[in-house]
């Protein structure tokens, strides 16, 4: 069996024992997952001690395969290595080194070992599979020491407890692997019943159910429930769902974590740069006036849930939240499939304004209005360079090298989805990140471009 050789190499600013420790806790193999090349953790067993197995679920084209992998070597602050017992591969041994270079930076080194099924007959993939690794590891790395340097932004300070609202959603599930891999617990309101040991608790915005002793006196509120938006007419039905499924969830945690002894410092409730309306050109600030739109009164409607909990002496931050991009998940996600075929383009006119913001820097906003006790009351969470639809779609097309021609004009979107389409595909929002800005939060990736780049795994 002929076996490859891959090695990826990098310098990172923290301690050998910082990085081997951030690796060992929960959230580690979901945080360094590329979203364009998703893994799905089935069941996990032991952390990364010797003897522990991981369960993933993995894509492979059209298919999705079943890869187990059993922990081999330990040496804490050192090493740890995994092999495939069950996967795609003939044979897979990754071997995780770290190495000190001064107290506060080391090297960090993955080592894949691996041999492919039915060879020689696959020899022609081996250039494809390093091509890939490289690509897969290059984001790895720039995600561990992104992250590490935000978490060491607060190493001083002990950590945090932290209950999540809405954790299931794009950013909750972003948002989570992030927050555990940097020491804080975390945990989940769920409308089901909690799976033990799994920092659940039991909760039901609609019946006004939640138990303030479960909570523990977090240090922070997280609030991201709410019905999807984007999927759907909006009939009067689905409009009172929109609306209740906010309100709701946010009045019952407001008057829960008043009644607790110590009370949480932060409450961040989402909100959305909806909260405008349509505004053509103009650039718009946590300054400006609501809009006159449905989705405009369903934000000040959330955002006026969330404020009484300011007399507890609770931070309110509310996050008005742009468009999240992610291949995972809501506007990017559906638009990849018509753009990778070659029939994406622009909606109506295209001059509208769109404020994307790559799901990246959504979780170092979050985390930034956590740390940061400047930063209260209504915060734009949208990248600095505002684009419009028609610059959205060419960028888009560039990045991936396709045709960009096709078009759906304004009467088809307002026939096909109606008040939906009128509010969320045509309105424009050119929304600016003032508070962000100000305070000092400096963005992973403040152009649309590089957003795209990143998280389709196709920098330059």
């Amino acid at each position: 069996m002929k076996k490859e050789i891959f090695i990826k190499k990098s310098r990172i600013n923290a301690s050998a024992e910082d990085v081997f420790q951030w690796h060992a806790r929960p959230g580690a193999l979901e945080r360094l997952a590329p979203p364009y090349d998703p893994i799905w953790v089935v069941d996990r067993r032991g952390g990364i001690r010797k003897g522990a197995t991981a369960t993933l679920k993995i894509k492979a084209g059209p298919l999705h395969l079943k890869w187990i992998a059993e922990h081999t070597d330990y040496e804490e602050n050192r090493l740890f290595r995994d092999c495939q017992k069950k996967g795609p591969f003939a044979f897979w041994r990754h071997s995780h080194r770290f190495e000190p270079d001064t107290d506060e930076s080391c090297f960090m080194e993955d080592q894949i070992e691996y041999a492919l099924l039915f060879n020689p007959l696959n020899r022609p993939f081996i250039p494809v599979i390093r091509q890939k690794l490289e690509r897969i590891f290059h984001y790895r790395h720039a995600t561990l020491a992104h992250d590490l340097s935000l978490h060491n932004l607060r190493r001083a300070k002990k950590p945090l407890h932290i209950v999540i609202a809405g954790a299931s959603g794009l950013i909750g599930s972003a948002l989570i692997p992030f927050l555990t891999t940097g020491g804080h617990q975390v945990t989940r309101l769920v409308r089901k019943t909690p799976l033990p040991g799994a920092n659940e608790v039991f909760w039901d915005p609609l019946d006004g159910r939640l138990e303030p002793s479960e909570l523990k006196n977090p240090d922070v509120v997280i609030n991201l429930c709410g019905e999807h938006i984007g999927q759907g007419r909006w009939t009067t039905a689905k409009k009172r769902t929109i609306i209740e499924s906010r309100t709701q969830s946010t009045a019952l945690l407001v008057k829960t974590i008043a009644q607790l002894k110590q009370p949480p410092k932060v409450l961040i409730n989402a909100s959305a740069i909806g909260y405008y309306g349509d505004r053509g050109e103009q650039s718009l600030t946590e300054e400006d006036s609501s809009g006159d739109a449905f989705i405009s009164d369903v934000c000040r409607q959330w955002e006026n849930e969330a404020a009484p909990a300011a007399a507890n002496g609770i931070r309110v931050v509310l996050l008005r939240i742009g468009i999240v991009l992610s291949p995972l998940g809501a506007a990017l996600a559906r638009m990849l499939l018509p753009f990778k075929s070659g029939v994406g383009g622009k909606f109506g006119s295209g001059g509208q304004f769109m404020s994307p913001i790559g799901i990246d820097d959504v979780i170092g906003a979050i985390f930034h209005a956590i740390n940061e006790d400047r930063l209260q009351g209504p915060v734009n969470v949208v990248a600095p360079d505002s684009v419009t639809n028609l610059e959205f779609v060419q960028t888009l097309g560039r990045v991936l090298k396709r045709p960009t021609f096709f078009s759906m004009p304004e009467t088809a979107i307002k026939i096909m989805f109606g008040e939906m389409g009128r509010e969320l595909l045509l309105a424009s929002a050119r929304v600016y990140p003032q508070k962000l800005l100000e305070t000092g939060y400096k963005f992973r990736n403040p152009d649309l471009e590089s957003i795209l780049r990143h998280l389709l795994g196709l920098e330059k």
